[in-house]
């Protein structure tokens, strides 16, 4: 008898988690149990971490996968711990050893002066194992058939990287980055640089911007809120508004968010020149969706939430 898989009935929920991710599960893993304890119609992550790391991932619920793009692009914080003389496939500490070499004094106290040759608008060449698509396929996929993949390199931003510590051994770093960096790749280069190889053995992300210094929850404390039921989960929710406090404010009187809400023309007279991207504001200062405005005022909508129809 086949047997019957068990379905979670879903629910219109809508807000953002800013989870501390346990180091041992994928993001989309993590997703999935928050999703799971929300009940959730829709979810999405702003950016993956590697099963090895820990720390911010925001997750989206609801309309506010809506703005996922938008956090995807910004800039973001890490603790990197890594261990010198050894390179692995995947250039983390769970991958396979390719190659040791020895460790000099000398090598060590290279490190801090090469650290400025990593610092800015860089090339770096993704690691192979991760979850970039060539022809459709994650490079993860193509690696563990053990085929060969060669991936040029990218335009990354490094802003800046501070040595906290270091031994003969090993060392550890706080690097702050664009979007697309990756930190299994800066820490393989710098070994590389010292002559002796490196991987990643620890990461933690510290903050997304624009949520440096936020509290973060974890999925043990969703789980005990789930036992209380819905409201007090829900109540932990960070509301659409929180995830676009980086995106100026555009407000709206009660017929202009109604025309809006209705895809009718709205003109802005008091603007005279263009706006790459505003939130649309009611009276409220409910955020009612995304939009530019063009130099005559036009309002261009380019994402409305549920609620927005409804004025």
């Amino acid at each position: 008898m086949k047997k019957t898989q068990f379905v979670f009935a879903r629910r219109p929920v809508d807000g953002m988690i800013l989870l501390d991710k346990p180091q041992g599960l994928s993001s989309n893993q993590a997703l999935q149990k928050v999703r799971n304890l929300f009940k959730a119609e829709k979810a999405g992550h702003t950016g993956a971490l590697d099963p090895l790391a820990t720390g911010v991932l925001p997750i989206c619920l609801g309309e506010t996968t809506k703005v996922a793009g938008i956090l995807l692009g910004n800039d973001k914080a890490y603790r990197v711990s890594a261990r010198l003389g050894i390179t692995t496939d995947t250039d983390d500490a769970e991958g396979s050893i390719l190659q040791e070499r020895p460790i000099s004094q000398r090598t060590v106290s290279r490190l801090e002066s090469l650290l400025s040759e990593f610092i800015g608008d860089i090339l770096q060449v993704p690691p192979i194992y991760s979850a970039l698509k060539q022809g459709g396929e994650p490079m993860y996929v193509k690696a563990r058939r053990g085929e060969s993949i060669i991936l040029p390199a990218r335009p990354v931003t490094i802003r800046s990287i501070r040595l906290l510590q270091s031994c003969d051994t090993g060392f550890s770093l706080d690097v702050e980055c664009g979007s697309g960096t990756y930190i299994r790749s800066l820490i393989r280069d710098l070994g590389e640089r010292l002559g002796c190889g490196a991987h990643v053995t620890a990461l933690r992300r510290l903050w997304v911007q624009p949520f440096r210094d936020w509290p973060l929850t974890t999925i043990e404390e969703l789980q005990a809120l789930s036992e209380q039921g819905e409201g007090a989960l829900d109540a932990k929710l960070l509301p659409v508004e929180k995830s676009l406090i980086a995106v100026p404010k555009c407000p709206l009187d009660a017929d202009q968010a109604r025309r809006v809400g209705m895809g009718q023309a709205v003109y802005l007279e008091r603007l005279n020149a263009g706006v790459d991207l505003v939130q649309l504001c009611d009276e409220q200062a409910r955020s009612l969706g995304l939009a530019t405005i063009d130099e005559q005022g036009r309002i261009h909508v380019q994402r409305l939430f549920r609620w927005a129809a409804i004025n």
